[in-house]
């Protein structure tokens, strides 16, 4: 008999399948690699603050029935965090319901109202956790009317992990998450305001036995064309700031050093 979350992330491994499938005819793309940096990144149970040079790829995209969103990240920390490297990957698929059944479903301030499939993973060589997180989400997403977009989204998360010490993969509670995700133009001035927030509720104890946290993470930044000032055509070429507020990173306690992280960040795109 098979355990019911296998059943859950087979059904969701079979639906992001089946829609990045569908997506193979694009209506559009963009493709960006990135790099930011900053001096103040934090780990839980490290009290000093980490300099970070992180470099991305991104691509999104958009279809008869919905959207793809894929981030890479390659983070490289100073001697203060071992001079770990970590890759991180995002994916969600987001079904627009409206499209599939053939209705207009806008109402009040949404456009639209979907379905978010996706997942995280991860991978860190430090010498203390270790990280090797796998992560399965799926929830109801509002898209909202505004220039450029902004989604706001309900998911269960199904979230596991085998740091440094733990002989076997090891499940957290299946807990919610309300995320927002945006990029809103500020008129015609070149100047773009996009980010996420993650309200992620405690995941039960954690693989060690002790308590987990509720989990607030805000990242924004203003993100400029430079590229249209240079002849390269409109957002080719951005440059901006970023900035990360992170409570109780990786549902760590506040009593837990490194669980706030409080990080301004410098950084460049160019898309294709």
């Amino acid at each position: 008999m098979h355990h019911p979350s296998l059943r859950i992330h087979g059904a969701l491994a079979a639906g992001l399948l089946a829609a990045s499938g569908a997506a193979g005819a694009a209506d559009w793309a963009d493709n960006a690699i990135g790099y930011r940096y900053g001096t103040r990144f934090a780990e839980p149970y490290n009290p000093q603050d980490i300099s970070k040079n992180i470099v991305n790829f991104t691509h999104s995209s958009g279809y008869k029935y919905g959207t793809n969103f894929l981030n890479v990240d390659l983070l490289m920390s100073d001697s203060k965090d071992d001079n770990a490297q970590e890759a991180y990957i995002t994916y969600r698929h987001t079904l627009d319901i409206g499209k599939i059944v053939g209705r207009d479903l806008s109402f009040g301030p949404a456009r639209g109202v979907g379905l978010t499939l996706g997942f995280d993973w991860n991978t860190k060589n430090d010498n203390s956790y270790a990280s090797k997180k796998r992560m399965w989400v799926v929830g109801p997403t509002l898209m909202m009317d505004v220039p450029g977009f902004l989604n706001i989204s309900l998911l269960a998360l199904f979230e596991s992990n085998q740091p440094k010490g733990v002989s076997s993969r090891y499940s957290y509670d299946t807990h919610p998450m309300l995320n927002l995700a945006w990029g809103i133009p500020l008129g015609s001035s070149g100047f773009a305001f996009e980010g996420y927030m993650n309200y992620i509720a405690s995941k039960g104890k954690n693989e060690f036995g002790g308590p987990t946290a509720p989990e607030l993470n805000i990242d924004a930044q203003v993100m400029y064309d430079v590229g249209s000032t240079m002849g390269m055509g409109k957002n080719t070429l951005r440059l901006g700031l970023e900035y990360q507020y992170w409570r109780n990173k990786f549902g760590n306690p506040h009593e837990v050093p490194g669980s706030l992280a409080k990080t301004p960040m410098v950084r460049v795109e160019y898309h294709f």
